[in-house]
């Protein structure tokens, strides 16, 4: 990815601001470019979001290793997440558990094939 991918761009930015609020817990980025979702194994795709196409970029920081992993989830998983936390903010559902999860064995399974 280039600086002037909007992915990017977000990418860097969310991590300026985890490691501004959690300093040295946070040492990095890493974006997982998967073509499936993370939270189900379907196909990414967009949403829809005030009428028109959207991704829903997201992230979630591995603490194993202090690592900000960023991903962008299918239209049915982002929905099944913003209703919930429209209904109850904060809380974490099983999907989340599953995403982080998939996200966390991607990241180690890159960190092998560099270390090979």
């Amino acid at each position: 990815m280039t600086h002037e991918d909007p992915i990017d761009q977000a990418m860097i930015e969310m991590f300026a601001k985890m490691h501004a609020h959690f300093g040295k817990a946070v040492k990095g980025y890493w974006f997982y470019e998967g073509e499936t979702c993370p939270g189900c194994g379907r196909q990414v795709s967009p949403m829809q979001h005030k009428g028109a196409n959207a991704l829903s970029l997201n992230a979630f920081i591995y603490r194993k290793r202090g690592i900000l992993i960023g991903y962008i989830l299918c239209g049915r998983c982002a929905n099944e997440i913003h209703r919930s936390a429209e209904k109850r903010p904060g809380v974490q559902i099983p999907r989340h558990d599953t995403i982080e999860k998939t996200l966390s064995a991607a990241y180690e399974a890159h960190m092998n094939r560099l270390d090979a």
